[in-house]
């Protein structure tokens, strides 16, 4: 028969474990409470690696640069001896989950306004991105060049941190330009287009082989007079993991017969080439350059201009043999290649379009969206 149960005695509890308790508590509290991430959901507050300081000039450029102080003797320490593994350098469909750092270059003659806003409007994390900038030594770039400098010190000195640029570069070109306007009528005339292009791929390639630097992933060309552009157009590109993709461009103006606004084919540069074009190239001098766009020389090439649809898929892709610069996404091999702006007729094809025939012998193949839109300034 069982015995009944006397009265419990409680063993006394040490004040030390209590206080611990406590605290354990506390802090779990603390850590279910406290916020994941910043408010707003934007794709700037995803995790992304604070840009690494250049330690020296001679660091890469599109590393941010802090000049250091002289010692008591005046004397900086002397350049250190850094190496790079490329290995670990990706370059992927998903660029804002690997960190992956994007160039974007362009060559400026005038400022527009809508193109710095446009800017700030890209949600890929600013900290990963460098801006290159080259204008020329005139007058017209000498305005240019004041007004981007006041933008960029509005940016990086008083806006909020997502929205600063890990570096930006501007450079000056060290040779005139071969015209004396940038009017649109004046770039666009037929017997100024070899000239025009070929200082255009100067420019490029010395902004290029400045810029370019051992942790860039994607440089993205954008031209100085693309206004608008989806504000994910660098995550959208960069998701077709091609080589070199170029986005459709277009123009945004007032039709006075509709009374209302409308858009055009602007950029007749993206095509697939044509049997018509490659006779007329046959019979051309070593020097000479086919063009797109004049009735003088119809090559009869198939533009992506033409081939937009808004009611097909946006990002369906075409192959192309030759591209235009308003907006081009290029994985940083292809120019670690060699693939670069000729400034001389290559295979009959000069800057942007002789680019994508030289990446095109390199093994680098060129893709068009014709759906997928951005804009240009109407003038």
């Amino acid at each position: 028969m069982a015995r009944p149960m006397g009265p419990v005695r409680l063993k006394k509890t040490n004040p030390l474990t209590l206080v611990i308790g406590v605290v354990l508590c506390l802090f779990i509290l603390f850590f279910l409470m406290s916020p994941t991430g910043s408010s707003g959901g934007s794709i700037s507050s995803v995790n992304v690696k604070k840009p690494v300081v250049a330690s020296h000039p001679l660091s890469p450029p599109t590393s941010p640069f802090r000049k250091p102080k002289a010692n008591k003797n005046g004397k900086t320490a002397p350049p250190p001896v850094i190496h790079y593994n490329l290995n670990n350098v990706t370059i992927s469909a998903n660029p804002i989950e690997n960190n992956e750092n994007v160039l974007i270059l362009t060559p400026m003659a005038r400022f527009y306004q809508e193109y710095w806003d446009n800017l700030l409007k890209l949600t890929y994390p600013h900290q990963l991105i460098t801006l290159g900038f080259i204008l020329p030594k005139n007058k017209e770039g000498n305005e240019a060049t004041s007004l981007l400098q006041a933008q960029i010190s509005k940016t990086q000195k008083t806006a909020a941190e997502k929205d600063r640029f890990k570096s930006i570069i501007i450079l000056r070109q060290d040779f005139d330009p071969p015209l004396a306007s940038q009017d649109e009528s004046e770039r666009h005339k037929m017997q100024n287009q070899k000239p025009r292009r070929a200082a255009m791929s100067k420019a490029r390639n010395s902004l290029l082989f400045t810029t370019l630097g051992p942790s860039v992933s994607w440089v993205l060309w954008l031209d100085a007079d693309i206004v608008e552009t989806p504000p994910d157009l660098i995550q959208d590109l960069a998701m077709h993991d091609k080589p070199i993709v170029v986005p459709n461009c277009f123009q945004k103006y007032y039709d006075a017969d509709k009374r209302a606004m409308d858009m055009r084919p602007y950029d007749f540069n993206n095509w697939k080439d044509s049997p018509t074009a490659q006779e007329l190239a046959s019979k051309m001098g070593k020097d000479d350059i086919l063009l797109e766009g004049y009735s003088d020389m119809a090559t009869f090439r198939a533009l992506m201009a033409y081939m937009y649809d808004e009611r097909a898929d946006k990002h369906m892709e075409v192959e192309l043999d030759g591209i235009g610069g308003a907006a081009a996404l290029v994985k940083a091999d292809v120019h670690r290649d060699g693939a670069m702006f000729p400034p001389f007729a290559f295979y009959h094809l000069i800057e942007t379009e002789g680019f994508a025939k030289m990446a095109r012998r390199l093994g680098w193949i060129s893709t068009g969206l014709p759906n997928y839109l951005v804009y240009h300034y109407n003038e």
